[in-house]
């Protein structure tokens, strides 16, 4: 059997994919970008595991020998599923994973931006703390997150993960999300977003979600609220996000996915870069070495289950 990593790039080259060789020829591509690239790298092959690779009518009319694709990534918009489905093709994606690694990162963000880090570091790294003759300094004033409210949208995995460490931190939590919990005071995305201190997005992007953090509920946050986007770029209106921030209608503003990857040079953040109350990541939340290793282990199961005719983790 062969089998495809389409985008090993995205994985890192930390990661040993050699557990994939139990089931035959491995072949590696750090990138998979056009068509062609698809046609040519798919070849062949029986299995294709692949993250950030667009699979659809356009992108892959021929889909060959291919019986399983494999998706290094819980969300599945990247491919038509629907599509794989009419051509014979199995889909898998990998779930829980990376919880507690795009947890990490978004307390991080919550809490850099919070004690408002980036100023207090530059002030002591270009020198001016030592100038100062002073023992200590407190501008911009920080606070404490303790009774502060912190707003849940989405509460799958990490959405929960964090919804715990927060209310660790003393903060009053408020989830969003369809269904009533027992132990959590939910709300509607309008009354998180005029509560919250700090709100982080934990939703998939489906058509109901996308543009959800919109102009219009960005005018009823708190002007020193603090939004964290772990989810996906498109679930805001990117735009209205950074004209928030430059208007001052944001207290701070933590991101690491964006509706196009990599951040494009026309991209509205652009001139959101550099500023001590923006923290911009590269899509990496996920992605911590422990994740990764859990990732491809993830992988391997399924494409062990699959070739023993059993189902795990199928999404078509």
């Amino acid at each position: 059997m062969h089998l495809a990593v389409l985008d090993a790039a995205t994985l890192n080259d930390d990661l040993d994919l050699s557990l994939l060789e139990e089931f035959g020829t491995v072949h590696r591509y750090e990138l998979t970008r056009t068509p062609e690239e698809l046609a040519a790298h798919s070849a062949g092959c029986d299995v294709l595991i692949l993250n950030k690779v667009k699979v659809n009518p356009f992108t892959f009319p021929n889909t060959g020998s291919v019986r399983l694709i494999c998706v290094t990534a819980t969300g599945v918009d990247n491919i038509d599923v629907a599509y794989c489905r009419s051509r014979g093709i199995a889909v898998c994606n990998v779930v829980g994973y990376s919880t507690d690694s795009v947890a990490q990162l978004t307390i991080a963000m919550a809490l850099s931006l919070a004690n408002r880090l980036p100023t207090y570091k530059r002030y002591v790294d270009r020198g001016t703390y030592t100038k100062s003759g002073m023992p200590n300094h407190l501008n911009p004033p920080f606070h404490e997150l303790r009774g502060k409210t912190w707003g849940i949208l989405g509460y799958g995995n990490i959405g929960a993960r964090v919804a715990a460490v927060a209310e660790a931190l003393g903060c009053r939590v408020l989830v969003c999300k369809r269904t009533p919990l027992p132990d959590r005071e939910v709300v509607d995305v309008d009354t998180l977003c005029e509560q919250s201190d700090i709100l982080s997005i934990h939703v998939p992007l489906t058509e109901e979600t996308r543009g959800i953090i919109s102009y219009d509920r960005l005018t009823r946050m708190k002007q020193d609220a603090i939004l964290i986007n772990v989810a996906r770029g498109a679930v805001t209106d990117e735009q209205a996000v950074a004209e928030a921030v430059l208007n001052h209608r944001l207290g701070g503003l933590g991101v690491d996915v964006y509706s196009t990857e990599p951040l494009p040079l026309e991209h509205p953040f652009q001139d959101i870069l550099g500023l001590d109350n923006v923290c911009l990541t590269p899509h990496m939340a996920w992605g911590a070495y422990e994740a990764r290793v859990r990732c491809l282990e993830e992988v391997a199961k399924n494409i062990r289950t699959f070739l023993a005719g059993e189902r795990r983790n199928r999404v078509d």
